[in-house]
């Protein structure tokens, strides 16, 4: 008796020093064991057996029991038992119940007791696998600190104390070097779960490291006083960082950068020396692109909305200076502010726009049939294409000075029947290709469009629903090393991808393919609706 009780002392003192080294539930120690006792059984009794083990958690004893099914007609032995056979055990037994038959306690054998503690080993490791994710998909987008494990290939595994994490060679700042046993300080961006266990990748170039680093050192972004809008990186160089304030006796930027500069250096250091530029957010996009370029001076901005490019134009002494070595400035403010950055002196500003003038000119003179100081007065207006002319209210044009009510009346006939012309001819050319009179009535389309999607042979509605984006906008691949673009059917129309879509779509509406309302997806009032239901159906 005395061995027996040691026995069940041990089973538990094993129990509880597992799942304290392992920082896993107690519980789930013993279902391991009693999984593993259960194994071991069934390697005597027959791997058919229904054999169950249960531990009392409190004073460790041990029942075995297997269990079997109450039949009229035994076809096997091991997990079946006849009525009268289980009314011995339990006279109230019926027909398709379940009865356990204790089974007396036994000496494992070697082989039995090396399978018994790889089960155990296993579902130890799962468990510790399963706690280790759930502690850490939680802590995507935190900062953590760890040492140095080992170095493979140059990729760094840190130990975090209760888990282990990757830091992988491209997400190392440049020239930095890591040794085993160094403390280090990493961005958690993806925790996945993984056969091997649960993957937890760090970073320290992430932009999002410098944001959280900062929230470290300023006690306003912490306290949510002062925002970081966006961040954009360029590691171990450079970086910019735009912020705001929620409360306008607080500057910023001058809370960031701390006494003497105190905050921004202790993010400097802990970044091997990235010079960090710290800039003041603006709702107004043409300020925040502005700032966004110091310490470059701006002379003038041109947003073009549609397609999210901005044109900026600096002083010819300040160009370098505005794109910085190998194109560095201008790259961190596109990404910093989510525009595309043409930057231009103000020579070349100067001279584009004397020759948009003097095109302009020249299409007006042609067009309209003018002479040039007439065709001058227009593009000097701001007029750019015929068909402003064409449509604009007549009496915006009889103000101009010099014209009256008739010139403006006769420039708008000339504009509209020349419209008309290039309309007869553009109508001519899709004939000729053999593009379908359907094709017109797509809403979107253009007959310069006709003309062009002729010419890439896509001549019925079919065709044009059939394409992808791709077949109208092009597209760039790589071919022997290199970076080539491939036109598509609408190359030049400065077509974004996403009126391109629209045009595929109001096609395949047009074939029949898909209907206006699916299309248009559903009512705002339908998806209140289902919000409504799913909130109900939570609660």
């Amino acid at each position: 008796m005395a061995v027996v009780s040691a026995n069940r002392l041990e089973l538990l003192q094993i129990a509880d020093a597992v799942a304290r080294e392992k920082t896993i539930d107690r519980g789930i120690v013993i279902a391991a064991m009693e999984d593993a006792i259960a194994k071991a059984a069934r390697s005597r009794y027959g791997a058919e057996t229904d054999i169950h083990a249960e531990i009392n958690p409190r004073t460790g004893e041990l029942r075995l029991a297997r269990h079997l099914l109450v039949v009229e007609q035994v076809d096997n032995p091991a997990v079946e038992i006849d009525l009268i056979g289980a009314r011995r055990l339990n006279p109230a037994a019926q027909i398709g119940d379940s009865i356990a038959d204790t089974l007396p306690p036994f000496d494992f054998g070697r082989i039995a007791a090396q399978s018994a503690k790889q089960v155990i080993v296993q579902k130890v490791r799962e468990a510790e696998r399963d706690r280790q994710y759930d502690e850490f998909k939680d802590r995507i987008g935190e900062i953590v600190n760890g040492a140095v494990k080992r170095v493979e290939y140059g990729n760094v595994v840190v130990d975090l104390g209760r888990g282990e994490a990757s830091l992988r060679r491209d997400e190392l700042l440049p020239r930095e070097v890591f040794k085993t046993g160094d403390r280090i300080r990493a961005y958690v961006y993806d925790v996945r779960r993984e056969q091997r266990g649960p993957q937890i990748f760090l970073s320290r170039t992430h932009p999002q490291f410098m944001a959280k680093l900062f929230a470290q050192e300023v006690p306003e972004i912490y306290d949510g006083i002062v925002e970081i809008k966006s961040v954009a990186r360029d590691p171990g160089s450079r970086a910019k960082i735009a912020v705001t304030s929620r409360d306008s006796s607080v500057d910023p930027v001058g809370a960031c950068v701390g006494m003497r500069g105190s905050r921004v250096q202790a993010v400097v250091n802990e970044l091997q020396g990235e010079k960090i530029d710290i800039i003041p957010w603006s709702p107004d996009v043409a300020t925040f692109i502005v700032n966004a370029l110091a310490p470059a001076e701006v002379v003038k901005v041109v947003l073009d909305e549609d397609r999210e490019r901005i044109e900026v134009v600096v002083p010819d002494a300040q160009l370098s200076l505005a794109i910085g070595r190998r194109g560095q400035n201008v790259r961190l403010a596109s990404q910093l502010t989510g525009w595309d950055i043409d930057i231009m002196t103000e020579a070349e500003e100067s001279e584009r726009r004397q020759k948009d003038f003097a095109e302009r000119t020249t299409m007006f003179a042609e067009a309209l049939d003018l002479d040039e100081m007439m065709g001058q007065l227009l593009a000097s207006e701001g007029f750019a294409s015929v068909e402003e002319i064409a449509y604009v209210p007549l009496n915006e044009l009889a103000s101009i000075e010099g014209f009256d009510e008739d010139t403006a009346q006769e420039l708008q006939n000339r504009a509209l029947a020349h419209l008309a012309q290039v309309e007869a001819a553009f109508d001519a050319r899709r004939r000729e290709l053999g593009v379908e009179d359907a094709l017109r009535d797509v809403p979107g389309v253009t007959s310069p469009m006709l003309v062009a999607f002729g010419e890439n042979d896509i001549k019925t509605v079919e065709d044009l629903a059939g394409c992808a984006t791709d077949d109208l906008t092009g597209w760039t691949e790589r071919k022997d090393g290199e970076t080539v673009r491939v036109a598509g059917a609408l190359e030049g129309f400065e077509l974004s991808r996403e009126d391109a879509e629209q045009l595929i779509m109001q096609a395949r509406v047009k074939a029949g393919w898909i209907t206006a309302e699916e299309l248009a997806g559903p009512a705002e009032d339908e998806i209140d609706a289902e919000a409504d239901e799913a909130g109900e159906a939570e609660a």
